[in-house]
């Protein structure tokens, strides 16, 4: 143990170094295992630092991160495979350290960071997406357990997960916000059936869940009964940052390719695409500074509503730098690489042909919370512009039109 952790100081960025560097010479990156190394890594404290003791962090402040990050990055550390594990680190993580027991932490939080378990989302329903809090898949009290009938949809790495965050609704006669509880669920239970959502990509890395009768322990309920729209928000908002304020480097994410092709492809050139993606090479700058300046922001608290400010952005940036990519191949951007039926880990933007990442920024302003919800978030919480009238708060569920 260090002299800082002996006198239960919070470590510095001296102290972090120390402790990166105690990690790298007690398991030489060379010589262990992949897994191992993470595990140890989280033992260290060293996973998310601004964490509790014993939950992967030292209570140390969120910004020194980087300083562990960029230790482990120069001796050629594994990481975790981040886009492979996303739902889990942005969304159920920080949704278990704020809600859940300590049990619960003790039990999810270590092979969800080091990515032994799969998480997936289990929130929008056919008739309940943009209007979430509308959903209707039921969970009903039986003993200890909770017995959830329902179906869920667009439910990203359904196929992989072994665990989901669940919202249900518990009650139904009262207004429909109220009416909600927040559970872990099983992806293994019998009563879990997960189908394919084939995309216009070709792909189905969505699914559509249907719940019977599954059997959810009461030990599983995140926050308390009735409350779970106010523990969704803390996923909602954690998402959004996740999606749309994702750390990248200059002319990281879309805008890399198409530079490359500008740069690559003098023949390809007009005046006309020259000053378009001249515009959206400074608006994806300014959107990656902002990001930036939000991840500093998420130092001091909780993400609020500026994360759907962000995630607004980046699903408007995605759609018209692929477009401008797709217009600036002539020919070549007609044509599309595979369109086989498959279901994959994860979302690679950036390693696939232009006709990909045109097709699949579509759904950029659909996941994630569409974009016209986001636009009311933001005029409403951040602009202070007045809400749109709503007829049904103060009604009861089980009343609602539908």
């Amino acid at each position: 143990m260090t002299a800082a952790a002996s006198r239960g100081a919070t470590p510095d960025a001296a102290e972090l170094r120390s402790r990166t560097q105690e990690l790298l010479a007690a398991h030489p990156v060379a010589g262990t295992d992949r897994v191992d190394f993470l595990k140890a890594r989280f033992d260290a404290g060293l996973a998310w630092v601004h964490y509790p003791v014993g939950l992967g962090g030292l209570g140390a402040p969120r910004s020194l991160q980087a300083v562990v990050d960029a230790e482990l990055e120069a001796a050629g550390a594994p990481d975790n495979d981040p886009r492979r594990i996303g739902i889990g680190l942005g969304m159920a993580a920080p949704t278990i350290l704020g809600f859940g027991t300590e049990e619960q932490k003790s039990r999810f939080l270590r092979p969800l960071w080091v990515g032994e378990e799969v998480w997936c989302q289990l929130f929008s329903e056919p008739g309940a997406g943009s209007d979430l809090a509308a959903l209707g898949t039921r969970a009903v009290r039986d003993g200890d357990d909770w017995v959830v009938n329902g179906q869920k949809v667009w439910t990203s790495s359904a196929h992989l997960a072994r665990w989901a965050i669940l919202i249900a609704r518990t009650d139904p006669d009262v207004p429909k916000h109220r009416g909600i509880t927040y559970f872990i669920c099983d992806m293994t239970d019998p009563g879990v059936e997960v189908r394919p959502l084939r995309q216009i990509t070709g792909e189905a890395e969505f699914n559509e869940v249907f719940l019977t009768d599954v059997r959810i322990p009461d030990a599983h309920r995140l926050g308390e009964v009735g409350d779970g729209w106010r523990v969704a928000q803390t996923t909602l908002m954690n998402e959004r940052v996740s999606i749309g304020g994702m750390r990248i480097p200059r002319e990281g994410g879309m805008i890399g390719p198409v530079s490359e092709t500008w740069r690559e492809r003098p023949d390809l050139r007009t005046h006309d695409l020259h000053q378009r993606l001249l515009t959206l090479w400074v608006e994806a700058e300014v959107a990656r500074l902002t990001g930036e300046r939000l991840r500093q922001q998420l130092v001091a608290g909780q993400p609020g509503p500026e994360g759907s400010g962000m995630k607004l952005a980046f699903a408007r940036l995605n759609q018209e730098i692929s477009g401008l990519e797709v217009e600036l191949l002539g020919e070549e951007g007609l044509l599309y690489e595979d369109w086989t039926m498959r279901r994959p880990e994860l979302v690679d933007f950036t390693g696939r042909d232009a006709g990909y990442r045109y097709l699949r920024s579509k759904g950029n302003s659909i996941e994630g919370g569409t974009s016209e919800v986001l636009l009311n978030i933001v005029a409403e919480r951040v602009l202070g512009l007045p809400s749109e009238p709503r007829t049904d708060k103060d009604v009861a569920w089980k009343d609602l039109a539908r």
